[in-house]
């Protein structure tokens, strides 16, 4: 019988030690099978728009795991790009704000999290379908 097995693993994330000392609820998990999202949800609040207060604290922490990484992008940068996939994905129309320029020159040699120039006034351009 041999030792290694065909079967795929699914790689979950470990708890955080709070709640592994302190408790608590799980009330989002999402994974990536195949290239397609799966999504377990608790309905965790009374009013449904506290979820997007919880989304946006979601996106703020990803954006600091991206500038904490070697992405050469800063945490303003990552929640820039963040936000404007989100809205555009909700049907908002695109607000570029040059931030994604701003990547750009990080890479070319800006210090990382600070940008040459001051990002220019929002300009709303609606998106593609």
């Amino acid at each position: 019988m041999p030792l290694t097995s065909d079967k795929r693993v699914y790689e979950a994330l470990a708890l955080p030690n709070e709640a592994l000392e302190n408790g608590g609820v799980e009330i989002l998990r999402a994974g990536i099978i195949d290239d397609e999202l799966y999504v377990s949800a608790r309905r965790a609040f009374k009013d449904a728009a506290e979820w997007g207060d919880l989304l946006a604290e979601v996106a703020r922490r990803v954006a600091v795991a991206y500038a904490l990484d070697d992405s050469d992008l800063s945490e303003q940068e990552a929640l820039a790009a963040i936000e404007e996939a989100f809205a555009a994905a909700l049907g908002a129309p695109v607000i570029d704000d040059g931030l994604r320029g701003m990547a750009a020159r990080s890479k070319a040699g800006t210090a990382k999290g600070k940008s040459a120039k001051k990002p220019p006034r929002r300009t709303i351009k609606r998106r593609k379908r």
